[in-house]
C-alpha cells in the first residue's frame, strides 16, 4: 500500500501543474479581448435644419446727403448716438442761397408789377374796344400782354420756390428715429461734388434688423418641392413652423435670444451666383446687433421622423464613403457602410445603414478592425456642443 501511495504523489502534482497551466492560458485569452466604448444609436423625431452665413443690416439704412454744395458750417450730433427724427444734423454755409431766394423775391415783385401795369392797360381796352375807339388787334395785344405777365409771375414764383427749397437743404435733418455713424465729412470742408463726400453719413434704424442671405439654386427648389411650389413660399414657410422660426447664431457662436422670420424672397436666381437672396427679420429691443454684422441663420425645413442618430465622431469617410463599427452576435466586430442625411448638432442621421439600438463603437476606432471580437462598454453620449446651440 505505501509504495502504491507514492507513485500516486507525482501523478497528482503532474495533474494540478497541468490544470494551473491551462487555467493561466485561460485568463491570458480573456484578458486579451479589448474592452471598447460602444453607444446605441438613437432613434426619435429630430428637426432638419440648415445653416447659411448671413449679413446683418439696419431695417433702413438711410444715407445723409449733401443736396446742395457749399462749406460744411456746423456738425451737430454725437457720432455712434441716437438721434430723432427732424434732428439737426449739418448745416452747410447759406449765404449763397440766401442771396439767390433774394434775388428771386425781386424777380417775383418785378413780375408782379408787370402783371398789375398789363392788367390795368387790358381793363382800359375793353369798353374803349366796345365803342370801336380801338382796334381789336390793339385789344388782342393787350389781353396777350395780361397772360404773358400772369406766366412771368409763376415762372418767377416756382424759381423763388425752388431757391428758398436749395436753401432749406443747407440744414440737413435726421429723416428717421435711429442710430447714426461716423461722419464722413468735418466742419470747413467743401462739400456736395466728388471728390468730396456727397453721402455724409447714414442713420439706421436698428430696433428691427434685416439679415439677408442665399440659397443655391438646389436648397431653394428643395424647399420650394416640400412646401408644394406655393407662390406665396415665404408665408408657406413662415405659417409651416409658426410665424418667427429662424434661429440667428452670431460671431461668437451664441445663439441669439430674439427669433426671426422671413421678409422676402427674390424674384430671380442670379446668373452668376446660381443663388437666390432671401431677407429675414429679427427684433432688436436691446440694441445688441448692429449694421455690417455676419451671422449665420439656421432655417429648419421640416421633421424627419422616426430618425437614426449616431454621434459624428463614429463615423469613419474612406473616398467619399462613411462607415460605421457595429457590434453583432458574439461581440464580434463588423464595418458597416451607411448613408448619411443631415448633422444635427455633432449627431450625424443614418438614412440606411444602422438599425435602433444597435451598439456602434465611439472610442478606439483606430483600435479595431473588422471580425475582431471585443468587450463592449456601453456608454452615454453626451453632447460637446453647447447647450446655446
Amino acid at each position: 500500500m505505501k509504495k502504491r501511495c507514492k507513485l500516486c504523489i507525482p501523478i497528482i502534482v503532474l495533474g494540478s501543474m497541468l490544470i494551473l497551466s491551462a487555467c493561466k492560458e485561460n485568463a491570458s485569452a480573456v484578458s486579451s479581448i479589448p474592452e471598447i466604448e460602444v453607444i446605441k444609436s438613437i432613434k426619435k423625431d429630430v428637426p432638419i435644419e440648415k445653416e447659411f452665413v448671413g449679413q446683418i443690416y439696419g431695417f433702413q439704412d438711410i444715407p445723409i446727403r449733401a443736396r446742395v454744395e457749399g462749406f460744411l458750417e456746423g456738425v451737430h450730433f454725437n457720432e455712434g448716438f441716437p438721434v430723432k427724427k427732424g434732428q439737426l444734423l449739418y448745416t452747410i454755409d447759406s449765404q449763397p442761397f440766401v442771396a439767390s431766394v433774394a434775388s428771386m423775391e425781386s424777380v417775383v415783385a418785378e413780375a408782379k408789377t408787370y402783371l398789375v401795369n398789363a392788367e390795368n392797360e387790358l381793363a382800359r381796352y375793353k369798353p374803349l374796344a366796345k365803342i370801336n375807339a380801338v382796334s381789336k388787334s390793339d385789344l388782342d395785344a393787350a389781353q396777350a400782354s395780361r397772360d404773358a405777365a400772369i406766366s412771368s409771375v409763376e415762372a418767377a414764383q416756382a424759381n423763388l420756390r425752388m431757391a428758398q427749397i436749395d436753401l432749406s437743404y443747407t440744414k440737413i435733418l435726421s429723416p428717421i428715429d435711429g442710430l447714426i455713424g461716423k461722419t464722413e465729412a468735418r466742419k470747413g470742408e467743401f462739400v456736395g461734388r466728388e471728390p468730396n463726400p456727397v453721402i455724409l453719413n447714414v442713420v439706421s434704424d436698428i430696433e428691427k434688423m434685416r439679415v439677408e442671405f442665399f440659397l443655391t439654386e438646389s436648397e431653394y427648389l428643395s424647399l420650394a418641392r416640400h412646401f408644394e411650389l406655393d407662390m406665396n413660399l415665404r408665408d408657406k414657410v413662415n405659417r409651416k413652423n409658426s410665424k418667427n422660426n429662424l434661429t440667428l447664431i452670431l460671431g461668437d457662436g451664441t445663439i441669439y435670444e430674439e427669433k426671426g422670420s422671413v421678409e422676402f424672397l427674390g424674384r430671380n436666381i442670379d446668373a452668376n451666383t446660381g443663388s437666390i437672396l432671401v431677407q429675414a427679420s429679427f427684433s432688436n429691443k436691446k440694441g445688441l446687433l448692429r449694421p455690417g454684422m455676419y451671422a449665420k441663420v439656421r432655417v429648419q425645413f421640416e421633421i424627419a421622423k422616426d430618425a437614426i442618430l449616431v454621434p459624428q465622431k463614429c463615423i469613419t469617410e474612406i473616398q467619399g464613403q462613411y462607415f460605421v463599427y457595429v457590434i453583432e452576435e458574439g461581440n464580434v466586430v463588423k464595418s458597416r457602410t451607411v448613408k448619411t442625411g443631415g448633422r444635427i448638432g455633432d449627431l450625424w442621421l443614418i438614412s440606411e445603414g444602422v438599425k435602433e439600438n444597435e451598439l456602434i463603437i465611439i472610442d478606439g476606432l483606430q483600435k479595431v478592425t473588422s471580425g475582431m471580437t471585443i468587450n463592449p462598454v456601453v456608454t452615454e453620449f453626451k453632447s460637446q456642443i453647447s447647450k446655446t446651440n
